[in-house]
């Protein structure tokens, strides 16, 4: 891999139903936990693949996929980065095929509902023609899953097993040797319609790549955080704040402000007479006066006043006074004098 620049492809073009009212107003990647984008945390990650001069991005958006653009150039201006737009969606095989002009030599598929902890750095030396990173789960019925043989190759992907020893759960997160092999794949599985659920999913393109006698493993990880519900959101920001991304040393030099790490506040926030933790996300520019809040994300420029509030996902520019309980609302909303 070392001469070749590495193709990073990022599909992002679902709605983000299961995350609403906050993906009403922004792509499910530009969600933030613990201080960060959804898609920054990713980037993290990706920071261990090597030089990043020798990384190119290519972003599947659709709806909102303008913001994402707009992420890139005022957040990660230096990165190399294409944009295609998926008008219409048939699944994920569907997704990539929409990049298949750029995708040649090596290339990772991410998949930006969950996170992992991993450290890509042994890709400079993979000899295996694809690499899937899986984890070990006690019941691995409502996952696609890797079958494995006694050297410990792929031999099958299966979806939702019934027997409980295949528990190798499939992360969404992909290494190809050859990008342009997993796109012939993906064009078979089209010319021959293999569908599942009516969708082209890629696990189907990559059991052709098993039947034509590629070489794949797994790369197993011990942490899969998801980022698809409100509720694990929440879940992924504790691990976070818990797991190297709390700044409680910084936010506690904050005069009339009782902190309970771990927590993460953006320096630009202003905490007045309150108590904020444990785990608990400030974003920029927040305004937070005599409140008690926990285990709650805020995003950029929130404010809040006389408000007892725990385990809540609440937008940017949202307005709260007097709120005393758990709410889930998007950019912009506002709510006075209420109980939940």
């Amino acid at each position: 891999m070392a001469n070749d620049s590495l193709k990073i492809v990022i599909p992002m073009a679902g709605y983000g139903t299961r995350l609403r009212p906050q993906t009403w107003s922004k792509p499910k990647p530009l969600v933030t936990a613990a201080g960060k984008t959804i898609l920054g945390h990713v980037f993290d990650i990706l920071q261990t693949a090597g030089d990043p001069d020798k990384q190119e991005f290519i972003f599947i958006t659709g709806y909102l996929g303008d913001q994402v653009e707009a992420f890139m150039q005022e957040h990660y201006p230096r990165m190399k980065a294409d944009y295609i737009l998926q008008a219409e969606r048939h699944g994920q095989s569907h997704a990539i095929a929409m990049a298949r002009d750029l995708i040649e030599g090596p290339t990772l598929i991410v998949f930006v509902d969950t996170l992992i902890d991993t450290n890509l750095s042994f890709l400079q030396t993979e000899e295996a023609d694809v690499v899937l990173w899986v984890k070990q789960v006690e019941d691995p019925r409502r996952f696609g899953v890797a079958k494995l043989d006694k050297a410990g190759k792929v031999v099958d992907l299966i979806e939702k097993p019934d027997d409980m020893r295949l528990n190798n759960a499939i992360v969404g997160f992909y290494y190809f040797k050859r990008g342009e092999d997993l796109i012939a794949a993906i064009d078979e599985q089209m010319e021959r319609n293999i569908r599942t659920k009516g969708e082209y999913f890629l696990a189907d393109a990559m059991k052709l790549l098993l039947d034509k006698g590629v070489n794949m493993r797994v790369q197993q990880v011990d942490v899969w955080l998801d980022a698809g519900l409100p509720e694990t959101v929440l879940e992924t920001n504790r691990y976070l704040l818990e797991h190297g991304r709390d700044n409680t040393a910084i936010a506690s030099r904050r005069d009339r402000v009782t902190i309970n790490p771990p927590v993460y506040i953006h320096p630009s926030a202003h905490v007045v007479k309150s108590t904020i933790g444990p785990h608990v996300s400030i974003g920029e520019g927040c305004r937070i006066y005599g409140s008690t809040i926990e285990d709650s994300v805020l995003e950029r420029d929130v404010e809040i006043n006389d408000s007892r509030i725990i385990g809540s996902l609440i937008g940017s520019r949202a307005k709260i006074n007097g709120l005393r309980g758990c709410v889930n609302i998007g950019n912009d909303a506002s709510i006075d004098n209420c109980m939940f």
